[in-house]
């Protein structure tokens, strides 16, 4: 173990993708790096889609090629107003050909996601591994003071705090958080099917929420099925037979026989947001940053994003001999993620919220919005470029 007496550049606390990802970024700039993390065993079956700049970000840390072969592409977005009102949007359909893109992104299973981002932390010699949960973060004036649930002690110029929902981080910043929780919650399983997906991504859209069908390897596909609380608990109570019948039903059978794989997870859905991304010496990424629904696919997009401005805005303080976790820099990085996050957090709840609403005025203006944005080709790229990455990002 590293002497922990000389303070790390940048400690990061929370070992799931976000923070794996911010450890392995901040070591590859030089930065003297901790990561404060228990490896557990990954047997979750969720699956996420990584979209263009994170994928980008995996491969710029040799992660990508460890894992590319796990994943499936996708090449068209497919939108479905199941809704069943009187007014209805027409189908939307986005290629990635149209923006000259061989894919969106890829649909990757987190197991497989994690396993790469582990072997290539383990590869980083200026990166630590402190195989244990942070008890104490304690804010001093030059640095942060970490005690770990084994009774380790180390400090860093700057934490990031990837520790999730109920941060440890930011409750130690003194960030408070804006939470609306939603009376929705996500059911998610994986199925296979008779027919090949053929990389088309088809979320239906119904009066309870989106029911999203994601292409994995070979002819399977991820399912995210949002409806009220009371359902979801019934969904998940089914026997696999009767289940697969249910989900094939809600397909409306576009992809043939379903079957039910092993593996179910319920999540209540709500959207979280702290006041401040970042405040004395600790920078927040992934959850401890943002929580939003599973519509478009941005919940572990923007915990990448978050990353990938971290270790840049870091990474040019330590390089030019600055203070990493000085106020000049934190304030970058909340500048830097705000718009991001901000955008991306009220375009999910405005496309949630119309789902949900039966006030009758308000479908057509819904069905002729989406209509435009299919009908009219420099919108419906517009769209699809936004999506991938935010214009200032570009």
């Amino acid at each position: 173990m590293t002497d922990a007496s000389t303070p790390f550049d940048a400690s990061i606390i929370g070992g799931g993708p976000a923070g794996l990802a911010a450890a392995i970024a901040l070591a590859q700039r030089g930065a003297r790096t901790a990561l404060v993390a228990r490896r557990l065993p990954y047997a979750d079956n969720r699956t996420t889609a990584l979209l263009g700049a994170s994928v980008e970000l995996l491969e710029s840390l040799d992660v990508w090629s460890r894992c590319r072969d796990k994943a499936a592409a996708l090449e068209v977005m497919r939108l479905v107003d199941d809704t069943k009102r009187l007014f209805r949007a027409p189908e939307v359909r986005f290629s990635c050909h149209e923006i000259a893109l061989d894919a969106f992104g890829y649909n990757i299973d987190n197991r497989s996601l994690m396993l790469a981002l582990e072997a290539r932390a383990a590869e980083l010699p200026n990166l630590t591994r402190y195989d244990d949960e942070a008890e104490s973060v304690v804010i001093e004036a030059d640095d942060v003071a970490i005690r770990t649930a084994g009774g380790q002690f180390l400090t860093a110029r700057l934490v990031v705090g990837a520790d999730g929902r109920h941060s440890l981080c930011r409750e130690a910043a003194g960030i408070a958080v804006t939470r609306r929780d939603l009376t929705q919650t996500a059911l998610t399983f994986n199925v296979g099917h008779a027919r090949p997906h053929r990389n088309v991504s088809t979320e239906f859209h119904t009066p309870h929420g989106p029911c999203v069908f994601v292409p994995l390897p070979g002819n399977r596909s991820s399912v995210v099925w949002v409806s009220a609380p009371a359902e979801a608990e019934r969904l998940r109570a089914l026997s696999d037979e009767d289940l697969s019948a249910a989900i094939e039903k809600q397909s409306h059978s576009i992809l043939g026989r379903m079957t039910v794989e092993p593996g179910r997870n319920v999540f209540p859905l709500a959207i979280e947001r702290p006041q401040s991304f970042a405040r004395d010496r600790i920078a927040l990424v992934g959850e401890a940053a943002h929580v939003v629904p599973p519509i478009g696919a941005q919940g572990l997009n923007l915990g990448l994003r978050d990353a990938a401005d971290i270790a840049r805005l870091a990474g040019e303080a330590i390089t030019s001999g600055r203070d990493p976790g000085a106020d000049e820099v934190l304030r970058r990085y909340d500048r830097a993620r705000r718009p991001d996050i901000l955008s991306r957090t009220f375009a999910i709840d405005i496309a949630n919220r119309s789902l949900l609403n039966d006030f009758l005025p308000l479908q057509p203006v819904r069905a002729v919005g989406m209509h435009l944005l299919g009908a009219i080709g420099p919108l419906r790229r517009f769209a699809m470029r936004e999506g991938l990455t935010p214009t200032w990002r570009r």
